[in-house]
């Protein structure tokens, strides 16, 4: 690591975890809306139609199925905390997405359309995650509640998400969201960048693709450079497939992802506006740049005006988390710091439920079973 970057960064230390909690998850549905109008393009293309995108270019701004589905990880992992099995997964899975007559899904991404079709089929987990995209990022996109629960537990994390991923996902697909889950779990309890990065990378095979190219990334990121467009195509440049026609793979999502924050040095708005001007895959690559920053630094590090924008999901992918908000999770998965949850004028006063008679929800709102 560069000089300097091993140590705690200015303000890490403070704030509670639910607050860290709530940074995370807002984090992560202020880069995924940042992002989607950005998802697949090149950085010439967001030059030509923005210039360079510094804010919301939407007058709706929304998140993605990125923030849907990791709002339907964080209720599944509240229900059942460190005693989550495949089992549950897959259930949850079929009760609320596979099993729904709710059309193609709108938004979702190919790794999941590969395990809803595998799903209905009848094909059980792992076998369920052998489809032709097990290798994307909709694990990472998804992985950011899991260090929030497992806060200052990166191996816990790691092997949380990694349950939650076998439904969908096999080999970097799952390496991906460990790297992330991970991440986040250190920078819930205001680790260092170096720290933070390190422990990304120590729950994941070191010759993996997703470890080297977290690696090159970061490197990239730490190099000197006369101006932030320069840093940036070098970053792309240590990660990305040339003239590959998918954006979604989990190394280089990953990768970019963790440029971004390494480059921003953590800094928050730095940080996801860095990963979405790089564009590809830009709605994950900034929910996990957000995701990981808003850990380290709270709920206050977030520009007012973005998480203001951010309302409860409007279940565009997924019908059955529709109306849900990304605090409410935070809550949920942080039950001993709920107290210091400050209102917001958006939210629901309570979650809608996610039970009914016979769901595998169980009463998942209770965060019943959720061993911290």
């Amino acid at each position: 690591m560069a000089d300097g970057a091993a140590g705690p960064l200015p303000g890490a230390g403070a704030g509670s975890t639910g607050d860290r909690a709530r940074g995370a998850l807002l984090g992560l549905a202020v880069g995924d809306a940042l992002g989607a109008p950005a998802e697949n393009m090149r950085p010439s293309e967001i030059r030509r139609r923005w210039g360079r995108i510094e804010g919301f270019v939407s007058d709706d701004p929304a998140g993605t199925d990125d923030t849907e589905y990791a709002i339907f990880s964080g209720l599944l992992l509240a229900r059942h905390g460190s005693a989550l099995t495949v089992p549950h997964v897959e259930r949850a899975w079929h009760h609320w997405i596979a099993d729904l007559d709710e059309g193609p899904f709108r938004g979702a991404g190919f790794s999941e359309r590969g395990t809803l079709e595998n799903l209905r089929r009848g094909l059980a987990a792992p076998i369920s995650a052998q489809h032709r995209h097990a290798w994307s990022d909709g694990l990472a996109m998804r992985a950011a509640p899991f260090g929030v629960f497992a806060a200052g537990r990166p191996a816990e994390a790691a092997r949380l998400v990694a349950v939650d991923g076998r439904v969908s996902h096999e080999g970097e697909g799952i390496y991906g969201g460990q790297a992330v889950a991970a991440g986040v779990a250190a920078a819930m309890v205001g680790a260092g960048l170096a720290s933070v990065i390190a422990a990304a990378l120590s729950v994941v095979p070191m010759d993996s693709w997703t470890a080297r190219s977290l690696r090159r990334a970061v490197t990239a990121a730490q190099r000197p450079y006369p101006d932030r467009l320069t840093r940036e195509r070098a970053v792309r440049s240590a990660v990305v497939i040339g003239g590959y026609p998918w954006t979604d793979l989990a190394p280089e999502a990953v990768g970019l992802a963790f440029g971004a924050f390494t480059a921003a040095r953590g800094d928050f708005r730095t940080a996801v506006l860095t990963a979405v001007n790089m564009g590809r895959d830009a709605d994950t690559t900034a929910a996990v740049a957000g995701a990981l920053a808003g850990a380290l630094h709270g709920e206050s590090a977030i520009p007012r005006d973005w998480a203001s924008a951010i309302g409860p999901v409007r279940g565009s992918c997924l019908p059955s988390m529709r109306g849900y908000h990304v605090l409410d999770i935070a809550e949920l998965l942080t039950p001993d710091d709920a107290d210091d949850t400050p209102a917001g004028p958006d939210r629901p006063a309570e979650p809608p439920p996610p039970d009914a008679p016979g769901s595998p929800w169980d009463g998942a709102a209770t965060c019943h079973g959720a061993t911290r």
